[in-house]
């Protein structure tokens, strides 16, 4: 019986419902992260490829997106917004035109704006950490900073001999992390039958 005083906690019921209905399907989880996990490996070991293979996909998806750009510069009735939708739309499928064309060159200028950005988010890391050192745990945010610096930095000094693999590497190494999650939380699922 309920304590009439006492409000119902729908979020906890709603998770344990949850919960529940995934139990059933703990076996899907296991197929997911195995598949994953052959991906990640068939990624680690043709490196190359499964960067240039990004570097299409990306191509690919830019120019779509910068088609549809230009088709709403057109439908866009004020000057300015036709002159920034047009533009934008031009830069966007020119880089994915150039990633399909030219791969290698993709992989090499995606290869320097990813550096460039863990760069930049390290030092901003580390910024936020120097204004906010004070408080609990901000330690954390410190070595957050510092690895992701370094390894921007890394990115860049290597720059562009590691184009051909970093992508297909940091590919390789996202199926090997989703891979592991899905397969041990579909284990966790089924030992709670």
């Amino acid at each position: 019986m309920t304590d009439p005083e006492r409000p119902v906690d729908t979020h906890n019921t709603a998770l344990a419902d949850a919960l529940t209905a995934l139990r059933a399907h703990w076996g899907w989880f296991v197929a997911l992260g195995v598949m994953l996990l052959v991906l990640g490996t068939i990624a680690i070991i043709h490196i190359v490829g499964a960067t240039l293979v990004s570097v299409l996909f990306i191509g690919i998806l830019m120019l779509i997106g910068g088609i549809g750009q230009l088709i709403h510069a057109w439908r866009v009735r004020d000057w300015a917004g036709f002159l920034f939708w047009t533009v934008s739309g031009l830069f966007y499928a020119g880089a994915g035109v150039l990633a399909i064309v030219n791969p290698v060159a993709g992989a090499s200028l995606l290869t320097l704006l990813f550096g460039a950005s863990l760069i930049a988010v390290g030092a901003l890391r580390l910024w936020i950490w120097l204004n906010n050192r004070a408080q609990q745990g901000a330690g954390w945010l410190a070595l957050s900073g510092v690895i992701t610096l370094l390894t921007g930095i890394l990115i860049a000094i290597n720059w562009p001999g590691n184009s051909v693999w970093i992508l297909g590497l940091l590919l390789a190494i996202d199926l090997f992390l989703q891979g592991w999650a899905a397969l041990f939380m579909g284990l966790a699922l089924r030992a709670k039958q």
